[in-house]
């Protein structure tokens, strides 16, 4: 027996009701698992990125006797690029070593390439292409990711 069904001026037979029904079921189910899928994918990636940053921040605490935060790294990596050790650098000078850092970790990516050194040692860079958009966290991880292949690729 095929009921009819009326909604909003609208009929409709009982079989065509459940086979949309069943449709919707299986649509959800599928939606579901993929999306569950991709979250634990996500998250595995994420997870693996935070235990590699954290093996990275042990090595250096060992290095160094005290665990460096995200800038104190990008410090560290813009005294490396710019290649001249001084017992004191200005606050001016500690931003540009942040922004030679940045350059260098995203030229690795090609978002930048050295430019010049200029007369006193400092490398400029030009940017070749436009950063993503992103939000805080994913810039953040976007940026502790191109660290971690700075450091691989020094073998340290």
């Amino acid at each position: 027996m095929d009921l009819r069904l009326s909604w909003r001026g609208s009929s409709f037979n009982s079989s065509a009701v459940l086979r949309v029904q069943n449709f919707l079921n299986i649509s959800l189910h599928t939606f579901i698992t993929r999306n569950t899928k991709l979250l634990a994918e996500s998250m595995f990636v994420s997870d693996d990125l935070q235990q590699r940053w954290w093996n990275l921040e042990a090595k250096l605490a060992g290095r160094f006797k005290k665990k460096p935060d995200l800038e104190a790294i990008l410090f560290l990596i813009g005294i490396q690029e710019f290649g001249q050790v001084r017992e004191k650098f200005t606050k001016e000078q500690k931003q540009d070593l942040m922004h030679v850092a940045v350059c260098k970790l995203l030229s690795q990516s090609g978002y930048y390439e050295l430019e010049k050194m200029d007369e006193e040692g400092w490398p400029h860079f030009k940017q070749l292409k436009a950063m993503p958009e992103m939000n805080t966290t994913e810039q953040e991880n976007f940026l502790k990711d191109h660290i971690l292949l700075y450091f691989e690729s020094h073998d340290f």
